[in-house]
């Protein structure tokens, strides 16, 4: 049990990735759950992860590559990912940015 609340506001941590330059920055860690923002540039040229994670879009529009399975996301669509697998986001719009959540 938390003995404190731990508070990520959306537009905070849309202007803290627009201030550091990044394409990612890290929020929240603990050993079960990463945190992250994501804005990627051009082209997604992330590599599968170690982790189980999921996307829950904050803007934007696209689509989204899991293996050879393409499927067209936007605001506010959850996206699951399971550890290991190749997936990306594809043909997105210049807004898309989304929260990145690594569990397990």
């Amino acid at each position: 049990m938390m003995d404190s609340l731990t508070k990520v506001a959306q537009d905070q941590a849309v202007q803290q990735l627009k201030q550091s330059g990044k394409e990612f920055i890290s929020l929240f860690q603990n050993p079960l759950l990463s945190v992250e923002i994501y804005k990627p540039h051009l082209k997604d040229k992330q590599k599968p992860h170690d982790r189980d994670e999921f996307y829950l879009v904050i803007s934007g529009e696209g689509k989204f590559q899991l293996l050879d399975e393409v499927t067209p996301f936007q605001k506010g669509d959850f996206l699951y990912v399971p550890a290991h697998v190749e997936h990306r986001f594809i043909e997105f719009s210049d807004d898309f940015i989304t929260w990145v959540f690594f569990i397990g």
